[in-house]
């Protein structure tokens, strides 16, 4: 692996430019165990102590390093040449992600920092480098015990439990420079409207000139605009010849060049429309139903890192072969490039954030939860296969205070003023505070029990939630629903070993069986819009998925595909 480049490929599909560096692979690397580094001016440093293959975390064993305990803080060198042409216009350093608190230096001086583990970041460093060789260094803080640092389903024990996993540190998706000219194209937001076939276009941009947008789909140009300014930002409205739905299954991707000046981008848009009817969920004005599978991605060897972008997409053909149309990207933060193959498959996704290990009974959380949750809106909006949003999981009580339901209420009304193309649930499962959805978890193991309790939604319009008014908390007031976390049956074999939801089945008969139940009473319900099976594939000690960790099937997957696969009742 450090003889090659890892993770070769152009890390964010939906905005490439052609001039750019892949900077992954051999980077020297030390631990911090003090968290002294910054004091002791580990910037300066000739060397640091050992190497590192990036973008794999220390944690896991691609990156060479393999270190599971705790790290405070983490380090990184590279030298970089950068030719002479190139400082005739900008040079930007980006970072897909690196978990938690960034701190950049080059050529020795401080360029900037950036607090979150799971957002995408950059830096202009022209200022910073010359023609030749540049060195940079990178430090990356991080606490994961720390109640002020959301981390998802990282483990704040030595070792994984339950359904905590091992941790991240540092650097964990694709580094890069990219050369862009002095008038360049800072970002672009796009909204599709399906019915008259048009794309409404707003780009910021730096400088002046005239900004084009030109549509392609298999190759064909299927309309243009463009539009003088003097900087800033720059909007429109492009006509489309053809009208190609992106849908399930059905990726029909658009391609977009974006030229501003000499500086050219590449980009791409599905034509499509969400939004609640009712119980229903609405994609492209039908009624579809979610068939969704818990996605924790997670990976035995990179942990958060796919080893290759092929193991990105496996993922997808897996949750297809089953029969699910999508999935909930779980207390995680999925790289672009997942979701650039779940836009191209046509695969259903809720953006979803880590809050896990938050304390969200605290008012102080909204400073450790709203900027990288806005930056997640801002990196992800223009996916079509993002059909909602989801900032919040399972907001327990935490060391026995109850949330802070302004935390939960501000997020979501910050997500419904930057996105009101998408539904928002405001914390899935348990407490909801003001949502869209009103979504709920439930692990009854008995498919009749659990049929029963969900009947009574079609029969006496009462929805069973086990968290119904906790602590004057929680109560449904009669939006759209679905059990978004079932099943969870445990799975390693016959002897039952591993952590899983409930008594593990004695057969593999007895778990298809009861796989069966379960699913059928959410797809005969009339007033359910989806259901979401925990888990797609097991995650270390954790043993409910229909895949071992290594993703290998635990059954035939034609038995799930048949299942999960038929007509919802909900469905046109």
């Amino acid at each position: 692996m450090s003889d090659l480049i890892p993770r070769p490929e152009y890390p964010n599909p939906q905005f490439e430019r052609a001039d750019w560096v892949n900077l992954n692979g051999a980077w020297q690397f030390e631990i911090d165990h003090g968290k002294t580094g910054r004091e002791r001016k580990f910037y300066e440093k000739q060397a640091l102590a050992d190497t590192i293959i990036v973008p794999f975390c220390p944690e896991s064993e691609l990156s060479g390093i393999g270190c599971k305990d705790f790290m405070p803080a983490v380090w990184y060198r590279k030298a970089v040449t950068i030719p002479q042409e190139k400082l005739q216009g900008r040079v930007f350093l980006h970072f897909g992600a690196v978990d938690y608190e960034a701190f950049l230096y080059v050529n020795g001086a401080f360029v900037g920092s950036h607090k979150g583990g799971y957002t995408h970041f950059s830096f202009d460093i022209t200022d910073f480098v010359h023609a030749g060789e540049n060195v940079v260094v990178l430090c990356a803080e991080d606490d994961s015990r720390s109640s002020m640092i959301p981390s998802g389903k990282q483990s704040g024990k030595y070792d994984s439990y339950g359904c905590f996993y091992t941790r991240t540190t540092g650097i964990w998706q694709t580094v890069w420079l990219e050369y862009t000219p002095k008038a360049y194209i800072r970002s672009l937001r796009v909204y599709p409207n399906y019915k008259d076939g048009t794309v409404a276009m707003q780009a910021d941009v730096c400088g002046s000139g005239i900004f084009k947008a030109e549509a392609f789909f298999d190759g064909h140009a299927v309309g243009s605009f463009e539009a003088q300014t003097d900087g800033s930002t720059v909007c429109g409205t492009l006509h489309l010849s053809q009208i190609h739905l992106w849908d399930v299954g059905q990726g029909n991707l658009y391609d977009l060049k974006l030229t501003f000046g000499q500086d050219t981008v590449k980009s791409y848009f599905g034509l499509r429309n969400v939004r609640m009817d009712g119980w229903k969920f609405m994609l492209n004005d039908r009624s579809v139903f979610m068939r969704l599978v818990l996605d924790q991605g997670f990976y035995p060897d990179g942990i958060y890192t796919a080893k290759d972008e092929k193991e990105l997409l496996k993922d997808i053909e897996l949750s297809l072969a089953a029969g699910f149309n999508g999935a909930r990207l779980h207390e995680k933060v999925f790289e672009p490039r997942f979701l650039y193959y779940c836009d191209k498959m046509g695969y259903l996704a809720w953006g979803e954030y880590p809050n896990w290990g938050l304390d969200y009974s605290d008012p102080k959380a909204m400073a450790a939860v709203l900027p990288e949750w806005t930056e997640e809106i801002a990196r992800d909006f223009n996916h079509p296969s993002i059909i909602g949003w989801c900032p919040f999981n399972e907001t327990w009580d935490f060391e026995g205070r109850l949330q802070w339901n302004e935390l939960l209420r501000m997020v979501y009304r910050t997500t419904k003023a930057l996105d009101p193309t998408r539904p928002c649930i405001d914390t899935s499962g348990n407490f909801h505070v003001e949502t869209d959805i009103y979504d709920v978890h439930n692990y009854e193991q008995n498919p009749e029990t659990f049929k029963a309790e969900y009947d009574k939604l079609m029969t006496d319009n009462e929805l069973y939630d086990q968290h119904h008014n906790h602590r004057g908390t929680q109560k449904w007031n009669g939006e759209p629903t679905f059990v978004s976390e079932y099943g969870g049956i445990r799975w390693a074999g016959e002897e039952a070993a591993g952590w899983g939801y409930g008594e593990a089945p004695k057969t593999e008969q007895e778990f298809l069986e009861r796989y069966k139940g379960l699913t059928d009473a959410l797809l005969d319900n009339d007033k359910m819009c989806g259901l979401c099976y925990t888990q797609l594939y097991d995650v270390e000690q954790e043993v409910n998925g229909l895949y071992t960790y290594d993703r290998v099937p635990k059954f035939d997957m034609e038995f799930f595909r048949t299942v999960n696969s038929r007509k919802a009742a909900i469905e046109d």
